[in-house]
């Protein structure tokens, strides 16, 4: 994970404002432009927790792109590469804020009309009253709907629109101007497919559905986990999410986090819960790592390695095996399901990592070394150990 060093190179003006790392507050920086910004992270440093707070012009400009940003908090791996992204949607913002007040040609209305009728009014889910943002729609191999949503300035086509995808990857676009519209109609007259038109939206519309292709298999594992075992977290998982956390018993769970360009590898796993319910978990899948089998889907690798069956929401209530935070007494706190739980066999009482953090830091009988707190179980008393960030394992 990127340390306090990377971020400070990205942005300079973004300072911590305590030693725990869960608060930023400063400045970030987008075409010479500084906007005031603060950033509240939870205790244990999971992004998609955590809150932003920024100054009303900020929050103006920033208005369309709110689903693009919670997105990006689920799917980043750490605050680094949240705020490399954060910049690049405030450039795209930006320059999207300043092409309103500019007066468009003749050719660009002509240019893009031509490109939509080319591609096909029933590929259109959206045109603003503007002409200058785009939503067109596919579906994929497998019948998954998915969106595209270009942001056009001026000067198109002579230079490309900017391209927001719920992908778990970077989705660049290859922009070159050799081929005219006039062959692309030419190429329709004859009956050719149309594959490639550079310099226009159906080329982008292509590219993007080359890139749907791409990451069928990742969503394919990921569609058959959430069809098949119960998910914790996240609820609403977009496309775009490479983790999943899924239940395997009482108050016992594994965090997944796949590879998008290698999702039939064995993925890095997250065990959470109890270590005496944990740790034959953790140990048949150390020893059984070997006969992990890449032409299997991931659920089966899976269910083999640990020598488990995953439950599923047809054949479980959430009471079988999820129980609410001791503390606050609820089961979802900021979208988090309680992911501690006390050690001891007769206890087992899950808690909200945050709330357990609170607790233990208001009592005077806990102490701490560096990210660590020791202290007792609210309810067994029993010797306690939390991190202030998720284990690893």
């Amino acid at each position: 994970m990127a340390g306090p060093r990377a971020l400070l190179r990205q942005c300079p003006l973004l300072l911590p404002q305590d030693r725990h790392g869960t608060a930023y507050e400063g400045f970030v920086t987008a075409q010479g432009r500084n906007f005031h910004i603060r950033i509240l992270l939870p205790v244990d440093l999971q992004l998609k927790n955590a809150k932003i707070e920024c100054s009303w012009r900020l929050k103006r400009i920033l208005h369309s792109y709110r689903h693009v940003l919670k997105q990006r908090l689920h799917s980043c791996p750490d605050l680094v590469s949240f705020m490399v992204e954060l910049k690049t949607v405030l450039e795209i913002a930006l320059k999207n804020t300043e092409d309103l007040h500019i007066p468009r040609p003749p050719e660009y209305y002509s240019c893009l009309v031509r490109d939509l009728e080319i591609l096909g009014w029933n590929r259109v889910a959206y045109v603003d009253a503007g002409l200058s943002t785009v939503k067109l729609k596919a579906e994929d191999s497998c019948g998954r709907q998915h969106l595209i949503t270009l942001k056009l300035n001026a000067k198109y086509p002579t230079e490309p629109p900017d391209c927001l995808v719920d992908f778990p990857v970077p989705f660049a676009v290859s922009w070159m101007p050799q081929v005219t519209a006039g062959l692309a109609f030419d190429k329709l007259k004859m009956g050719v497919d149309i594959l490639i038109l550079p310099n226009s939206l159906i080329d982008i519309y292509n590219q993007f559905l080359a890139a749907l292709e791409s990451l069928k298999e990742f969503w394919d594992a990921l569609d058959e986990i959430d069809g098949k075992t119960w998910v914790l977290e996240p609820e609403n998982p977009t496309r775009s999410a490479t983790s999943r956390r899924i239940a395997i018993g009482n108050n016992v769970s594994v965090n997944i986090e796949v590879d998008p360009r290698h999702p039939n590898m064995l993925p890095e796993c997250y065990f959470l819960g109890a270590d005496h319910e944990v740790n034959p978990l953790r140990t048949k899948l150390n020893n059984n790592m070997h006969l992990w089998d890449p032409e299997v889907s991931l659920l089966q690798n899976l269910r083999e390695l640990l020598g488990i069956e995953f439950p599923s929401r047809a054949v479980l209530e959430k009471n079988d095996f999820a129980k609410d935070c001791g503390i606050c007494y609820a089961y979802r706190l900021e979208g988090s399901t309680p992911d501690h739980v006390c050690d001891d066999p007769r206890c087992g009482q899950p808690f909200h990592q945050a709330c357990l953090y609170e607790w233990l830091q208001g009592l005077p009988t806990s102490r701490q070394s560096f990210n660590v707190i020791f202290g007792e179980c609210p309810y067994c008393n029993k010797p306690l150990t939390l991190k202030s960030s998720m284990k690893k394992f």
